[in-house]
């Protein structure tokens, strides 16, 4: 079982052509249903319009079988961005993970329900059983993309910052492997709790793909909450490594920890009162 965590298998295979130009809104052998490529025809246009591509490594991203896309978050808009790239660079439509009561009223509940986002109770006891759901969507071969970080990072520079450990997770519970990937760009269009997009002049959208993050070292072990952890920081330092080549610049030996800066910025405003 370990070989599923180093490297694609005859069963993944990789991604080698890209579908470009406006009119090509959707790959056509794809089955997205109505409401993914709804969403799609009336987005597509918009990021053309007001941003320009920078893709790199979708040749890293298995054309075939169930795999889990994590990347860095830092602006609320980047979702439209990579999802951009997984559909027209790797033709893999991305499933998002969305907590299940988006699905309980209209329009969300169509939206989500008819493009097959994948519903997660966060409120469950168990785990594993909040993500059966996507447990079962890897094993029909779909592509199930996650921000570790869970929101956009508060990191003062952008770098990632500590994640959650569902990644880790889902890879160890299903097997697929995980793929993942940089972003830069979408912070210029909209950066976090800008009220106002930044549309003029378009920004250059950068994302970068890299091979399968090798988590052999945690299979057929007991899943422990430290085994879980130690698995998060080796897939979210191959994000930062790629995201340190978009940039250009080495990222930080840790993580920023977005409640330790809070607590500390709580206590130093208590003290100077």
């Amino acid at each position: 079982m370990a070989s599923r965590f180093t490297g694609t298998t005859a069963a993944h295979g990789c991604a080698s052509d890209v579908t470009s130009g406006i009119l090509a809104i959707v790959p056509q052998r794809l089955r997205l249903g109505f409401w993914y490529r709804f969403v799609v025809v009336v987005v597509k246009p918009f990021l053309r319009m007001f941003t320009t591509r920078d893709w790199q490594g979708e040749s890293n991203i298995p054309r075939e079988g169930g795999i889990i896309v994590v990347a860095n978050h830092v602006s609320e808009v980047d979702p439209l961005m990579v999802a951009d790239y997984l559909l027209h660079a790797a033709h893999r439509p991305p499933r998002f993970l969305a907590k299940k009561e988006l699905f309980r009223k209209p329009p969300l509940k169509w939206i989500f329900e008819g493009a097959q986002q994948i519903p997660v109770d966060r409120g469950s006891g168990d785990a594993a059983r909040a993500l059966s759901a996507a447990v079962e969507a890897l094993h029909r071969g779909e592509c199930i993309f996650i921000y570790p970080e869970g929101s956009a990072t508060r990191d003062p520079a952008l770098w990632p910052m500590k994640s959650r450990t569902g990644a880790a997770r889902l890879a160890l519970l299903s097997g697929a492997p995980v793929i993942p990937i940089a972003q830069w760009g979408p912070q210029q269009v909209l950066a976090y709790k800008a009220r106002k997009p930044h549309l003029l002049p378009r920004t250059r959208i950068r994302v970068l793909a890299g091979p399968p993050v090798d988590l052999s070292a945690y299979v057929d072990k007991p899943v422990t909450a430290q085994l879980l952890r130690d698995a998060t920081t080796t897939i979210m330092r191959a994000v930062a490594d790629l995201l340190a080549q978009l940039r250009d610049e080495p990222a930080p030996q840790e993580f920023y920890e977005a409640e330790a800066a809070m607590t500390q910025a709580t206590t130093v405003q208590r003290e100077g009162a």
